[in-house]
């Protein structure tokens, strides 16, 4: 079984969330609000923490959904995850919004909640499937997000993790491979298997769509 090479430094954490904020359109800096928040959390504020969870807990428990099977994991993982914010949140950096960091925490947390569980496999490398699978078949454009998150919770836990890493987070290849403690190879099989399996779910739905069409 390999070992997850996780970091559990919330500076590295907010690095790399910040090479990869391309892939999320969020202001650049924290509103006014949102640094008040922070202050009073690291005051240990109990009503400041409240809020934290009441203005990011649901964007951030969708997160845990995409890496989980179910609802119960998911919110394991959302607990342990705000533990590790409130305590470390003196660490955290007003340079960019707070969500950032609070997404690589969730995100890190996920990935160990699994290596913990006993979830997370062996991952051999798949090049059939790289070499099946031309790379414009597929985008997440293609599903609305209720459907993407039923479909990636379906998939297996190896390609599911990768998937969510690479085409959601904006990890790169090489990043995930030095995260998940694998070879850039496998990460991109894993990925390639993920879009395979999504390219098949989409085109099952989609003939069923036209078999509901024929017959109305």
């Amino acid at each position: 079984m390999s070992e997850l090479a996780l970091t559990d430094d919330p500076e590295v954490r907010q690095d790399n969330l910040l090479k990869n904020r391309k892939k999320h359109p969020l202001n650049l800096r924290m509103t006014f609000n949102e640094q008040e928040l922070v202050a009073g959390c690291k005051r240990r504020d109990r009503t400041a923490q409240k809020q934290l969870y009441d203005v990011f807990g649901g964007k951030l428990f969708a997160i845990c959904l995409r890496y989980t099977k179910n609802k119960i994991d998911a919110e394991d993982v959302l607990q342990e995850a705000f533990i590790k914010i409130y305590e470390h949140i003196g660490s955290f950096r007003s340079d960019s919004p707070v969500e950032y960091w609070m997404r690589s925490v969730v995100v890190n947390t996920a990935l160990n909640h699994l290596r913990q569980q006993k979830h997370w496999k062996e991952l051999g490398d798949l090049e059939t499937y790289e070499a099946g699978l031309a790379d414009g078949n597929v985008t997440l454009a293609d599903f609305q997000h209720q459907q993407l998150l039923e479909i990636v919770q379906e998939l297996p836990t190896g390609c599911r993790t990768i998937f969510n890493l690479y085409a959601i987070e904006g990890f790169q290849h090489n990043e995930i491979a030095e995260k998940l403690g694998i070879s850039e190879g496998t990460s991109k099989s894993q990925y390639a298997r993920a879009r395979s399996l999504l390219q098949q779910k989409l085109n099952r739905e989609n003939r069923l769509d036209n078999e509901t069409i024929r017959k109305k």
